[in-house]
């Protein structure tokens, strides 16, 4: 058949029909591609974030301890996980006494150290975030922290009294000064409150923890662990003295 001025214009508006639906059938695939795509990423997106805090947690706690042991550098030993007035009640927390060592100087100078934490005179402080006290990952209160010091009967850092080096006699490295706790037993920083045996020895599977599957500690030596809430009991207890010349074994 002859292509005739109205053939040839029926049969380029039948290809443009064909390219336009070609088109959209490619939109559709790509959308598709994009939408498949999006979901196997979104874990790999979650998975770095959480792994991110988790480092930054660390990293909070190293910090800590280089200043625990600037503190001892500077006083000899040590600082108390609380000091007490006159009358033995307690006033203000470790965390306290060694912001000079973690770039909080001027805050700390507007601390009144003879009067309670919570005491009007010291109310500027109580109202201040502390970053490195925070652990990324939990929500509360941002004068709240996690890190909380071991304190027993035979702890490194203990009431009212520091404790030098050399009286860590089963090792830095074998010895727990500072824990992280689920986020509903924060406390204020300038409290002065702290983890006893039985907080540590409870958290496990069942525990609601800012980072899944354990919790980081803080050793004598500078170095933080990531401590799993499989850890049995007796690791725990050996981590948590200072003197008692136990075998930690493997955590």
């Amino acid at each position: 058949m002859t292509d005739t001025p109205d053939n040839i214009v029926h049969s380029l508006g039948d290809l443009s029909k064909k390219k336009r639906s070609l088109s959209i059938w490619d939109a559709i695939l790509a959308l598709g591609t994009v939408v498949v795509l999006v979901a196997f990423l979104l874990p790999a997106v979650r998975q770095p974030r959480g792994a991110s805090r988790r480092s930054q947690c660390k990293n909070n706690l190293k910090q800590i301890g280089l200043a625990l042991h600037n503190y001892h550098e500077a006083h000899g030993q040590f600082p108390p996980a609380y000091t007490v007035d006159e009358n033995g009640k307690p006033l203000h927390s470790w965390r306290t006494l060694i912001l000079p060592y973690i770039d909080q100087a001027p805050l700390y100078n507007t601390i009144n150290l003879s009067k309670p934490w919570n005491d009007p005179a010291n109310a500027k402080a109580c109202v201040t975030a502390i970053p490195v006290y925070q652990c990324p990952s939990p929500k509360f209160s941002a004068a709240q922290t996690s890190y909380l010091a071991i304190v027993t009967s035979n702890s490194a850092m203990r009431p009212v009294e520091g404790r030098k080096m050399s009286e860590i006699t089963d090792g830095l490295s074998n010895t727990m000064f500072v824990i992280e706790v689920p986020a509903n037993r924060a406390v204020h920083w300038m409290s002065p409150q702290d983890a006893d045996e039985s907080l540590v020895l409870n958290f496990g599977p069942e525990t609601k923890l800012d980072h899944s599957g354990g919790v980081h500690a803080l050793l004598g030596d500078g170095s933080v662990r990531f401590l799993s809430v499989n850890l049995p009991a007796e690791t725990r207890r050996a981590l948590m003295s200072a003197t008692g010349n136990e075998t930690v074994g493997e955590f």
